[in-house]
């Protein structure tokens, strides 16, 4: 008789942990929502009724999911499904390899992944692509400018979000981002690499096009690459571009403020709070600071962001190389 090479508890291994990676992002994407009615009202001086805030998320999407959907001539109809699929899924895959305590991803389910940095890095590339099918799809102009708007940028915030994670790794002598995160715990890299977290900001705010580097879906292109949705598309849209600011705050949360560690309380609040409070700073600077132009942004990120993130580099070696490479983590 043939042996048994899987069990239950197996199979049902990826399927929960799918489940709480969706639920977490679902919980951050709503978080978002409120977060940004929250500051918006707070920077314009507004009354704070909180509780017109806490459901008015909840109110919107409804709305979208009840309204007619409307499409253009000729789209390409399953790339245009696929589009925010795509884009999604890649802020979930960048999200479970973030630890939400010692010795595991965010899911539990992805332990001592060697290379998470690397396995997020190259899952936030990919954004890319499902921008620019996004825009590619709906066969109309305006959206196809917003997807090529994100191509133009895409190595203005890639270079410098790859730097300085492979600056933040350095301390650690090791790509795992658990590593990454117990090598902080007697010096967080946001004080031993002060250039790292606001280049990370920078470049995580390019990921998601928020704020003054909203691009694709700028203003001025009525929506760009979702210029062309509505209903039930369009909510998919949002929750999945938000759903990348939230993996990629959540990253910033274990990369530069020491993840999980902190006193009182448990470590997935922790990282609950780290990753909000990166997340308000983003939200902040989105209603705070004008939409800067494309070109301007390139010609920065080329001639400043990208020789910066390259001194964090060189400055966090030889750092990593005067201490040995001993972050003090236990």
């Amino acid at each position: 008789m043939g042996s048994v090479t899987g069990s239950p508890g197996s199979s049902i291994a990826p399927i929960a942990a799918a489940v709480t990676v969706l639920l977490l992002l679902g919980i951050g994407i709503y978080a978002v929502a409120v977060l940004d009615r929250l500051v918006g009202r707070a920077v314009a001086r507004e009354p704070l009724r909180l509780r017109a805030v806490l459901i008015a998320p909840v109110r919107e999407a409804a709305l979208l999911l009840m309204q007619q959907r409307i499409s253009t001539e000729r789209p390409d109809a399953q790339l245009w499904a696929f589009a925010p699929a795509l884009l999604g899924a890649l802020a979930a895959a960048g999200l479970a390899v973030v630890p939400a305590s010692g010795g595991s991803g965010m899911t539990g389910s992805i332990p001592g992944m060697s290379a998470g940095i690397v396995y997020f890095g190259a899952a936030m590339a990919i954004v890319m692509v499902a921008v620019f099918l996004q825009g590619w799809a709906a066969n109309s102009v305006l959206p196809l400018i917003g997807g090529y708007r994100f191509v133009a940028q895409a190595l203005s915030y890639e270079m410098p979000l790859a730097l300085v994670l492979i600056a933040a790794a350095l301390p650690a002598q090791s790509l795992s981002v658990v590593e990454i995160v117990r090598s902080q715990h007697a010096v967080w890299n946001v004080v031993r690499q002060p250039l790292g977290l606001p280049l990370y900001l920078i470049a995580a705010s390019g990921l998601a096009f928020w704020g003054p580097l909203n691009f694709p879906d700028g203003a001025d292109l009525v929506g760009g690459t979702a210029a062309e949705l509505s209903g039930a598309p369009l909510l998919f849209w949002k929750a999945a571009r938000t759903a990348v600011l939230v993996a990629a705050a959540a990253m910033g949360a274990a990369a530069f403020l020491d993840g999980w560690w902190g006193p009182f309380i448990p470590g997935p609040l922790w990282m609950a709070l780290k990753t909000l409070a990166l997340l308000v700073i983003i939200i902040l600077a989105g209603h705070l600071l004008d939409r800067v132009r494309l070109e301007r942004f390139v010609v920065v990120s080329w001639v400043v962001l990208i020789p910066v993130a390259l001194v964090d580099v060189f400055l966090s070696g030889l750092v990593a190389l005067w201490t040995g490479g001993q972050g003090g983590g236990p």
